[in-house]
């Protein structure tokens, strides 16, 4: 038992609030989330004994005072019934179920993709945020640590599993299908879905999935993914397997434009052409100006339509 010459080790705030505006509930409520205050009671909540702490509850004391409530901010020592480590227990019981959100959230990522930059960075700082409420240190820490980790291993690594060896020779009618990839387009998937409809079939379908891989069904083709007709094959790109196995690959405007794909989706710097940063920059405009597939790919399409222009008129200068 903690005797009565010891230091108080927590800081508790006792409030009440009126019943109205009952916005102000949530605000309160919200606002001791944020600093990572635990409740003890319904109208207690607690932090450790620091000179920060003192501040930030001195400030949300303002606040409940100004709303029209009542609040008392008091040192406390426990003396009995709860003991300071059941006390450190509901600090890292909620700070594991954060980082729980955090981990669950990058396997979701890893598992469906596709990784972003700015997928990753939102994590990070979600995660920076958490660190700065755990006080004591809880276990769910190096879980969510990890799980970010492998979510930046597979930004930096394509996340399809391609046909170890090049596929035969392309089927001989390309037109008229429905043509599926993972939903969340991004380079190769986007400059594929351009090539699709602007070289292939302009009236072709596409249909996007929330998974790496999608089931083969009849009249459809699976492009960039999983076990797909049209994937990563070899050194190649899915781009560069279209337009290959499509009979394009003498389009020089086409062979250009392979070879920046190539290094934005692969990142092996092989062709290591001046436009590449230029279109790997639209690129991350247009997925970063919206979420939605198609939209995307109408987007990119004015983009990629100038850069074959140009590309087309260099070889016939």
């Amino acid at each position: 038992m903690t005797t009565a010459t010891d230091s108080p080790s927590w800081l508790a705030l006792l409030h009440q609030l009126p019943a109205k505006p009952p916005y102000l509930r949530v605000k309160i409520w919200r606002r001791l989330q944020a600093i990572g205050a635990v409740p003890l009671k319904n109208a207690v909540h607690v932090l450790p004994l620091r000179p920060d702490h003192i501040a930030v509850f001195q400030e949300l004391m303002e606040e409940i005072i100004a709303g029209g409530g009542e609040a008392t901010l008091i040192e406390a020592r426990l003396l009995a019934g709860q003991h300071d480590g059941d006390v450190r227990g509901l600090f890292d019981a909620a700070r594991d179920a954060d980082y729980d959100e955090i981990a669950d959230g990058a396997r979701r990522l890893i598992e469906t993709g596709p990784v972003s930059g700015s997928d990753i960075a939102r994590l990070q700082k979600r995660l920076a945020d958490i660190i700065a409420l755990d006080f004591f240190g809880a276990h769910g820490r190096q879980q969510a640590q990890a799980a970010l980790a492998d979510l930046d291993r597979q930004l930096h690594a394509h996340p399809d599993v391609g046909r170890a060896e090049p596929a035969g020779d392309a089927p001989l009618d390309l037109t008229g299908k429905t043509w599926v990839t993972r939903s969340g387009v991004h380079v190769d998937r986007i400059a594929c879905a351009w090539l699709i409809r602007r070289f292939i079939d302009p009236d072709a379908v596409f249909r996007f999935v929330d998974s790496r891989s999608a089931d083969a069904r009849e009249g459809e083709f699976r492009f960039d993914m999983s076990d797909a007709e049209f994937t990563h094959e070899g050194d190649r790109c899915s781009f560069e397997t279209i337009v290959l196995r499509a009979g394009l690959a003498g389009d020089a405007g086409l062979v250009a434009i392979a070879e920046i794909i190539h290094d934005l989706d692969i990142g092996d710097g092989k062709y290591n052409r001046a436009e590449t940063s230029g279109l790997g920059a639209m690129l991350s405009g247009v997925c970063a100006s919206t979420d939605d597939d198609l939209h995307r790919i109408a987007m990119a399409s004015e983009a990629l339509n100038q850069f074959y222009a140009y590309f087309s008129a260099r070889k016939a200068e």
